[in-house]
């Protein structure tokens, strides 16, 4: 029983999960200066953690659907190319399509016990970001072919998360709240940015149109990585000029060199697919990179790890940066 837990939560690709825990964990600090309402927070966060995951088994079913209606389709030269996060369980058999629409229907089922309970104890405010995050959630396995994934993630981690924890804590709505979204939105959007970079030629065999694939290769899509980044260091200052944290803010440029480092470690990608990074001591976590590595995927992996433990490392700081401000 325990294996086929972990086996769903493998192809729910848990992994990413730190996207949905650490941007709450943001503003869930945040909004502890003006509400008590803890449990409230707590289980806006529940909620999240099951549409992020129920959107991902959506995301993967729609795509091997699509997959599979290609003309020529090979399932045996499909396998040797995809990475283990593409919907690989579906094409190799290990998951039935039916089995999957069952966990979505849980998963999904649960989100919305979450959001009935926020909504008949918090109030009308919850139906506005829940509906909005719910289209954005069904919509997103359709936009994401047409270069429309980053924005639909910018406006579901941004000011839907933000605004809708603030609002089931507090019952109030605060613009400061949609400032405060901004660094780790960029953040998450460059978790998802990267692995679109990483399936270029993967997305253009599928006939998948994504930001990455607009431009000529690999390398040349870099160009939108690197503004990304600049502009994740250049939103804290934000938060100085409305005041709404002073120089704690500064904390997060301690993740200065993990930015830099994975930016090489994209470019390595992008001229050697096939090459591992070397790990360094500050590459952690890496969870069952022995795992990858048998399998042949840890080159993927490791660049998908570096990505989000920097998104980890910079909302911790961010959080420190909230909890110093809100004391001093």
């Amino acid at each position: 029983m325990l294996k086929k837990i972990v086996f769903v939560m493998e192809c729910s690709r848990i992994f990413s999960l730190p996207m949905t825990l650490l941007s709450w964990l943001v503003i869930f600090i945040y909004s502890l200066s003006d509400s008590n309402k803890i449990i409230y927070g707590i289980i806006a966060l529940l909620g999240l953690i099951f549409a992020h995951l129920g959107t991902n088994l959506i995301d993967d079913y729609f795509d091997y659907k699509s997959l599979i209606k290609q003309v020529g389709f090979d399932k045996l030269e499909y396998l040797k190319v995809s990475q283990k996060t593409k919907c690989r369980y579906l094409v190799t058999g290990s998951m039935k399509e039916s089995r999957l629409i069952l966990f979505v229907f849980i998963y999904f089922l649960f989100a919305f016990i979450c959001g009935l309970f926020l909504y008949l104890n918090c109030g009308v405010g919850v139906l506005y970001y829940a509906c909005l995050g719910a289209l954005v959630m069904l919509l997103y396995p359709f936009i994401s072919r047409i270069c429309l994934s980053e924005l639909a993630v910018a406006l579901a981690y941004g000011p839907l998360l933000f605004g809708g924890v603030y609002y089931v804590m507090t019952s109030t709505y605060s613009w400061d709240v949609y400032i405060i979204c901004l660094p780790t939105m960029i953040m998450t959007v460059i978790l998802l940015y990267i692995h679109t970079v990483m399936d270029y030629e993967f997305d253009i065999a599928e006939n998948k149109h994504t930001v990455a694939n607009l431009f000529k290769s690999q390398l040349d899509s870099l160009i939108i990585l690197k503004a990304l980044l600049i502009l994740a260091y250049i939103t804290p200052l934000f938060l100085c000029i409305f005041d709404i944290i002073d120089w704690q803010v500064f904390l997060v440029y301690l993740t200065l060199p993990l930015a830099s480092d994975l930016y090489k470690s994209l470019i390595s990608y992008s001229l050697n697919p096939d090459e591992t990074p070397q790990r360094k001591w500050y590459h952690f976590p890496m969870e069952k990179l022995e795992y990858f590595k048998e399998r042949g995927e840890s080159s993927f992996m490791m660049r998908m790890f570096q990505a989000r433990n920097l998104m980890i490392y910079y909302s911790i700081f961010l959080s420190i940066a909230i909890v110093i401000s809100k004391l001093i």
